[in-house]
């Protein structure tokens, strides 16, 4: 299965040569086909290219692909939460997954506005039903970090530990956890207080899964 990478989860974009991203969506893209226009799109935005990303996203939400709506409030998320959350309710609207579970992440997020936990919690455990879903995978990360951080819900490290074993089964062995670690290492203002301790547990609990990635951030977190 494919996972979506959206904003908070794109942490080390994956650099390719232009020429060869998207390259089995460009023809049907160019063509006009809104969906072929949101695949291409999506891909170039994983690889780390938003230019192209933001290009393609504009033309199939101009067509009419809400995907491509909830693809844009993604990258919104990068400089205006408020008009980010805007667009993912307008995708949501329109029927988008990718836009629910961007929409929930602004409503945890004081940034965006008003917050709205029992709603982002709502719109997150649909999501993460649908196991058939791509989307699922970063409803069930959502849900797991919302959990695991507390804040305006009581902490609870039991469903953290359980959703992000959910996702991880989904996409690969203790990466969300691994995701969890690095969320809380670095924060996000707004949603997620840097906090080293649970960094460092999150990326002890990807490592025993067998996650490369969470041994090394454990051993380098470890070593600050």
């Amino acid at each position: 299965m494919m996972m979506k990478r959206s904003t908070w989860l794109l942490l080390f974009p994956l650099l390719a040569h232009a020429d060869e991203i998207g390259s089995q969506y460009k023809e049907q893209a160019e063509a006009g086909d809104r969906r072929a226009q949101y695949y291409l799109a999506d891909t170039y935005y994983s690889s780390g290219d938003e230019q192209h990303a933001r290009f393609w996203a504009e033309k199939a939400a101009q067509n009419g692909e809400p995907d491509a709506v909830a693809l844009l409030a993604q990258m919104m998320m990068k400089t205006s939460l408020p008009d980010a959350r805007k667009l993912a309710e307008q995708a949501t609207l329109a029927g988008s997954t990718n836009g629910e579970i961007t929409l929930a992440h602004t409503l945890v997020n004081s940034q965006a506005g008003k917050t709205d936990y029992p709603r982002a919690l709502s719109l997150l455990e649909k999501a993460a039903e649908k196991t058939d879903d791509d989307a699922a995978v970063d409803a069930q990360m959502l849900l797991g970090l919302i959990y695991a951080n507390g804040s305006e819900i009581k902490e609870d490290d039991a469903k953290a530990t359980e959703y992000f074993k959910s996702s991880s089964m989904l996409s690969r062995s203790g990466y969300a956890e691994y995701w969890a670690g690095e969320m809380f290492r670095v924060g996000e203002k707004g949603f997620i207080e840097p906090n080293k301790q649970k960094a460092l547990s999150w990326f002890n609990v990807s490592c025993l899964e067998g996650n490369d990635s969470g041994c090394e951030a454990l051993d380098a977190l470890s070593g600050e």
